[in-house]
């Protein structure tokens, strides 16, 4: 099957996941994590992306980034890959490809997802049963966004930003929703979304992207779709959650 190509439109947020190799391990020790960490920050910086969410997992990463140019994302993501595998390679000699193949992408709707997102990444651990809590979890933005440690890989969303008027305020808002959760629907879609790099958002958020682009932005609706229906209602849930 050919590949889509990826919706590149600069200021707006794209959930983007890399994988290891048959999911084999990247990350071991916690040098590997700091070393990948630090790589990621200098392409950011590089490339002109904001990065709001992360999640750095022994065999994938996660992140939730803006890029303010249209190849941001891409030359990151090849920056962060060749100082990265090489480290990776000598330090364990080993030889080969790391990833699983290239990143996986999907545009999204800032204001009805930017938070939903964040939070599945945030929650990655817990949902792999790595911690029992996304605070128990050191590789990852939760302890950033939603208790305020410093993190310099960090650059907070307007939408973020809007949750209050004071950093407490934002924080508390931003852990409500980790009370609240995501229902098992949503989380699906935003799975089988960026997999297939279709973009998250609503009928008309998913129009608009269409008339900028000239492309798709969605499959094709089918008759009946079960499936459609539910995640309209989870999207709807979040949004009055979150907002």
């Amino acid at each position: 099957m050919a590949r889509l190509p990826r919706f590149l439109l600069p200021g707006f947020p794209q959930h983007v996941i890399q994988r290891g190799n048959h999911h084999q391990m990247i990350l071991r020790e916690e040098e590997d994590y700091w070393f990948l960490w630090g790589r990621l920050g200098d392409a950011a910086a590089k490339f002109e992306c904001d990065i709001h969410a992360y999640v750095l997992m022994p065999d994938h990463f996660h992140l939730l980034l803006t890029p303010w140019r249209e190849d941001g994302i891409g030359k990151l993501m090849q920056y962060t890959g060749r100082y990265f595998v090489p480290h990776i390679n000598h330090r364990y000699q080993r030889r080969g490809t790391l990833w699983e193949g290239r990143y996986r992408a999907t545009l999204l709707d800032p204001q009805a997802l930017l938070l939903p997102v964040s939070g599945y990444i945030e929650t990655n651990a817990v949902r792999a049963a790595f911690v029992a809590r996304a605070d128990e979890y050191e590789w990852s933005s939760y302890a950033a966004n939603a208790l305020g440690v410093e993190d310099e890989l960090i650059r907070p969303h307007p939408v973020y930003r809007a949750l209050g008027a004071s950093d407490a305020e934002r924080q508390r808002a931003y852990r409500a929703q980790f009370d609240a959760g995501l229902s098992q629907e949503l989380i699906a879609h935003i799975r089988a979304y960026t997999n297939k790099a279709w973009v998250l958002g609503d009928e008309h958020f998913c129009q608009a992207i269409e008339d900028k682009l000239n492309r798709r932005a969605r499959p094709r609706p089918r008759g009946g779709d079960r499936r459609s229906r539910a995640y309209r209602r989870a999207l709807q849930q979040a949004t009055t959650t979150l907002h």
